[in-house]
């Protein structure tokens, strides 16, 4: 029987889980939650860009969708700047009684000592309450750094260090709140964006770090972050705006989990806005951008995650990962014992009923 599903969300991340929702016989969607009036009242399938009507139509009023009897929600709506609100969403959807597969926020991938323990008490009380289960999730939090690194760390005999990395080209990332607002580019080189305050890259990627950590039976010391930014040696334009002259437009950044004095689990990300800037920072193994992993020990091991797609590039195919992880775990989420749960506690999700001939 399919699992009854609701859309939270149908932005860059949503429109791809919408799609699955609607394409695989495995779900049956009764509810989409948008934030802006002039997608409500629209079917699914123009949201979605599908050709056959579903005959859900889209609404702006969270319980009226949740009120449609999904027994889970795809949560995609925008979490980066509004993280009470999106807090404030899971907690209203787990104490309904729905499951959650969401894209975010990040650090919800495994919250424990990353964000305060009054911010995730609202979350377990409700999923108690309302015997429900909430695993978030996508390609970076998410699969290229738990999942493989994991999968790889069990074929070795001893371990010193496992790093995580995403070298990325964002220029065709089309979203102008992550690109300028949220990670600066395109701003002074004085001025401090949010993903650069004080703590928020630990905020951000510290489940990341703590989540390995975890895996691997490593009591962390502490976590730290660095980065590093270059300006623009001239302007020019990206997908979602412009990049004057000397503003920023390359960031490199660490999250390290530290024992004794050295970093056993590190989250490093090389992003730029042209594949010509910072020559000298780790390259990318495909022009566009690659996720690696990096093993040190016994045996040791690099592993690049190149990923492509016939209807986009390598940021539209991030963006299909990202959801899809998600979308196919539903299954292993409902089933799941109530409350946050993580890559550690999910069996092993897989392709089951995707195959597709060419």
């Amino acid at each position: 029987m399919a699992i009854p599903v609701v859309q939270l969300g149908t932005g860059n991340v949503g429109v791809h889980s919408l799609r699955a929702l609607i394409s695989n016989p495995e779900f049956e969607l009764t509810g989409v939650w948008v934030s802006s009036d002039a997608k409500a009242g629209k079917d699914a399938a123009e949201l979605a860009g599908v050709v056959e009507p579903t005959g859900v139509k889209a609404s702006t009023d969270l319980d009226a969708v949740l009120a449609t009897g999904p027994r889970c929600a795809v949560y995609n709506a925008m979490a980066d700047n509004r993280l009470t609100e999106a807090l404030d969403d899971y907690r209203r959807v787990l104490a309904a009684g729905v499951n959650i597969v969401g894209s975010g926020p990040v650090f919800l991938q495994y919250p424990w000592q990353v964000i305060p323990a009054e911010l995730i008490k609202p979350l377990e009380d409700a999923a108690r309450d309302g015997k429900s289960s909430l695993y978030v999730s996508g390609i970076d939090p998410g699969f290229a750094n738990d999942l493989l690194p994991m999968a790889l760390a069990g074929t070795c005999r001893t371990i010193e260090q496992v790093r995580c990395m995403e070298i990325v080209d964002y220029a065709t990332y089309d979203s102008a709140v992550v690109m300028f607002d949220v990670m600066g580019f395109g701003k002074p080189m004085d001025e401090i964006p949010m993903l650069l305050q004080s703590g928020v890259l630990s905020l951000a990627w510290g489940s990341v770090v703590r989540q390995l950590a975890a895996g691997l039976d490593i009591s962390l010391d502490e976590v730290t972050e660095m980065y590093v930014r270059e300006p623009a040696p001239e302007a020019f334009d990206i997908a979602c705006g412009h990049i004057p002259q000397g503003t920023a437009a390359a960031l490199r950044f660490e999250v390290l989990g530290m024992v004794d004095g050295a970093p056993a689990v590190v989250l490093e990300h090389v992003t730029r806005l042209r594949e010509d800037l910072c020559p000298s920072w780790p390259q990318p193994a495909q022009s566009g951008g690659s996720y690696r992993v990096e093993i040190t020990g016994e045996p040791s091991y690099a592993v690049d995650i190149a990923l492509s797609s016939r209807h986009g590039d390598h940021n539209h195919a991030g963006l299909v990962a990202t959801a899809m992880r998600i979308v196919n775990a539903i299954p292993a989420v409902v089933a799941a014992d109530p409350g946050i749960r993580t890559t550690l506690d999910l069996p092993l999700v897989t392709g089951r009923g995707l195959y597709t001939p060419a």
